[in-house]
């Protein structure tokens, strides 16, 4: 893997998963509690022994570089070893990164003097476990100048993705970017083979394609819709089926990028035998571990009027610094240093770094951003026309979203 450079790309504005991204870049969104969403590709390549790797920023960036740089600086550069972040630097013109194809080709310079023989391209929002490697010694074995991950998808989905066509030898024989109407698998009309975004390019050719992309004047500069269908015109460009290191029954790769997509993903991990595996020891996810206290469940007595004031959790995942003091937390993930007050709810909801939960409130299927201190006595998700009226974002199916830093008007809502 010393041949191998791997550049991930976490650029995106993430618009989709407004209000989450209004201050963040999308890979840095927080997920299941302690983890933020890029964390499991730099995870998936620490465990591939890809120990070279170039982070694209672009839109929102501060907090993704400060997580990179707090969690992920623990490789020793005196040996060739690195997660290096590189903004947009307009080495070569001045105009931000237009497409996944010109974000590689600004960036020429900096992977050139890497000397790699392989470059591995991928994106920093997706979920999975992956072992690259595999993917790597498969496209050395077949000679190929790229090769692309796929995964079989619902033709229902299909249009959010790159569809590709292959044959019988996996070459890719055509390649359809986000198509209005997916084209099926042969013998499975309701699945399309979609492209993860996960490319394994032979390097010096993959400059070639580059450069000559960069000078069209019709081209939107992006893999998807030109460097890949030009190059499976010229070349050899072959598939390689997704092959998870999640150890399930069936496969785990999530594209996070809707909110009911993000929530439902989050969901995933709580369920008594989760969906993801955070527990696997062999394929560890790693992340910026802050140094804060044990979580802490406090108070099991009767209050007013008999009722009664116990800290607990079930079904949840309480991440460190985490007070439970009275309150009650069902089927939900906190994260650190958030606390929930005396006779506070908080059931089937996601919530930030540092939120707090007054006393009496009840939460339930709800998203709150950092920081927020919800009043006593408020209430979120029970009533959707209620938190409509107050200005709260409400997804399609339902959850309710609170921004990070949203104040609220008077003690009682």
């Amino acid at each position: 893997m010393r041949d191998v450079l791997t550049v991930i790309l976490a650029g995106g504005k993430g618009t989709r998963l407004e209000p989450l991204t209004r201050d963040r870049a999308k890979p840095a969104v927080p997920f299941g509690g302690l983890y933020r969403i890029i964390d499991f590709t730099l995870s998936n390549c620490i465990n591939s022994k890809l120990r070279r790797i170039y982070v694209l920023t672009q839109y929102k960036a501060r907090s993704l570089d400060r997580h990179i740089a707090s969690g992920w600086s623990f490789l020793p550069r005196e040996l060739d070893e690195y997660v290096e972040v590189l903004p947009p630097q307009q080495r070569i013109d001045e105009h931000w990164y237009k497409g996944t194809a010109d974000a590689i080709y600004q960036n020429i310079y900096s992977i050139e003097k890497a000397e790699p023989q392989l470059i591995l391209v991928l994106a920093g929002d997706h979920v999975y476990k992956m072992d690259y490697s595999d993917m790597i010694d498969s496209h050395l074995e077949r000679g190929a100048e790229l090769t692309i991950g796929c995964i079989p998808v619902p033709r229902s989905g299909g249009s959010h993705f790159g569809i590709m066509h292959i044959d019988e030898k996996e070459h890719v024989i055509g390649f359809l970017e986000k198509p209005a109407d997916p084209p099926a698998m042969p013998g499975q009309p309701e699945l399309c083979l979609a492209s993860m975004g996960i490319y394994v390019f032979t390097a010096r050719p993959m400059y070639e394609w580059l450069c000559q992309d960069a000078t069209r004047s019709d081209s939107n500069h992006d893999f998807g819709k030109d460097i890949i269908p030009r190059m499976i015109d010229a070349t050899d460009v072959y598939a390689f089926r997704f092959r998870d290191k999640n150890r399930k029954a069936d496969s785990y790769w999530r594209d996070v990028g809707t909110l009911d997509a993000y929530y439902q993903a989050n969901m995933d991990l709580i369920g008594v035998d989760p969906v993801l595996n955070l527990y696997d020891r062999e394929w560890p996810i790693r992340t910026n571990q802050p140094q804060l206290p044990p979580p802490k469940f406090v108070f099991s007595d009767s209050g007013p009027a008999g009722s009664v004031r116990r800290g607990e959790a079930h079904d949840s995942m309480v991440c460190q610094g985490c007070i439970i003091s009275g309150g009650h937390v069902r089927h939900s993930i906190l994260s650190p240093n958030v606390r929930v007050n005396s006779y506070a709810t908080v059931e089937d909801s996601i919530l930030f770094e540092g939120v707090d939960v007054g006393r009496y409130s009840r939460l339930r299927r709800a998203i709150v951003d950092k920081d927020v201190k919800i009043p006593p006595h408020t209430t979120i998700g029970h009533n959707l026309d209620h938190d409509r009226q107050r200005g709260f974002l409400i997804t399609e199916q339902g959850v309710v979203v609170i921004p990070k830093g949203e104040l609220f008007d008077g003690a009682s809502r």
